[in-house]
């Protein structure tokens, strides 16, 4: 089959005819039909991911056709379109067994611990935990979109900050996690606040439902200017999403938050720590929430919502590439954050 490997970290993409995946006992094997890329793919390809070992396959956003099962699958089958969470929980350790399989410690995630998706095929472990079936309703892009950053964004909107009706969310940073966020607002009836340097990713932010839209501008006020433009137009968010990552980022989106509001750390830090306002967490009683993806018990609810039509995710697709493309694309991301997601539909 052909896959986009690379050999060394921040090296060249080439597709190559490799070798076709085996299922393992648990896994199924996928026959590729559309994966979208993601900045986390950009920071394994620059070698930041300790799980990543070379060579390489990246991709971890995916939805695919299953053509082969493991002796010990028993949910899955030949010929079904299925989607797996970026996190691969085991379904046997504690977390897994309370339904939170996104923090399992077996974790396995295509793309980083094993090969990915950037290929014509690839596996889904433990598959009667991970594959889920796609409704008939569902197009391939927007299920491999419910992979990653849909199922992201709604773990910190709507199970972590339990967003209310009513309520306002400001989301800082309008990439693709970001926009998913903005239309998971909107959907749920909250005012949504977007923010973000970007005024084609706030243009889109305003398609998918943002009411108010705040320009990130360079000069001495930083977060707490950003903070205070969301203060003056909302009073205060109830919410707010660091979609982004850092210090800059995660300040603006607690600044901006009224008092017992509730922060979401989406988005990864590009150092190990790093300064937050926790004068201003301490003195507001705000909650600190982490979010590490979706439990594979929850998909279904993502998917749901995007068969009702509750959920329209198509503005957020600005690109529509081919497998070959991911050797400029990818590295690309590094240079320009652009606007809107691009998922490979030509495998």
């Amino acid at each position: 089959m052909r896959a986009a490997v690379y050999r060394a970290f921040q090296g060249p993409i080439h597709v190559e005819d490799v070798p076709e995946p085996e299922p393992g006992a648990d896994d199924v094997v996928v026959e590729v039909l559309a994966v979208g890329l993601c900045r986390s793919d950009l920071h394994g390809w620059m070698g930041t991911d300790p799980d990543i070992v070379l060579p390489h396959v990246g991709g971890h956003e995916f939805a695919g056709r299953v053509v082969a099962v493991g002796d010990l699958v028993t949910r899955a089958v030949v010929g079904d379109r299925v989607v797996a969470p970026f996190v691969c929980g085991c379904g046997a350790c504690e977390p897994c067994r309370a339904g939170q399989h996104q923090v399992c410690r077996a974790q396995e995630q295509p793309g980083f611990t094993r090969w990915g998706a950037f290929a014509e095929r690839t596996t889904i472990p433990w598959a009667d935990v991970n594959a889920v079936a796609v409704p008939e309703s569902v197009d391939d892009v927007t299920a491999a979109l419910a992979g990653c950053r849909v199922s992201t964004a709604y773990r910190g909107v709507v199970e972590r900050a339990a967003l209310r009706r009513g309520e306002t969310l400001c989301v800082v940073g309008c990439g693709g996690v970001g926009l998913a966020a903005v239309a998971l607002g909107a959907a749920l009836g909250a005012r949504v606040v977007a923010v973000d340097r970007s005024t084609a990713a706030l243009e889109l932010a305003g398609r998918l439902g943002a009411t108010d839209l705040v320009t990130v501008a360079d000069g001495p006020a930083g977060p707490a200017g950003v903070a205070d433009e969301v203060r003056a137009a909302t009073g205060g968010a109830h919410v707010a999403v660091d979609a982004i990552g850092g210090a800059g980022p995660a300040a603006s989106a607690i600044l901006s938050l009224r008092p017992q509001g509730r922060h979401v750390q989406i988005g990864l830090f590009p150092t190990a720590t790093a300064d937050l306002p926790i004068g201003r967490v301490i003195r507001d009683e705000i909650d600190v929430l982490g979010v590490h993806g979706l439990s594979a018990s929850r998909l279904p609810q993502v998917l749901e919502l995007a068969a009702t039509g509750a959920l329209d995710l198509r503005p957020m697709v600005t690109s529509r590439i081919g497998l070959e493309d991911v050797a400029v694309a990818l590295p690309a991301m590094a240079r320009s954050a652009g606007a809107g997601v691009s998922v490979v539909t030509a495998l």
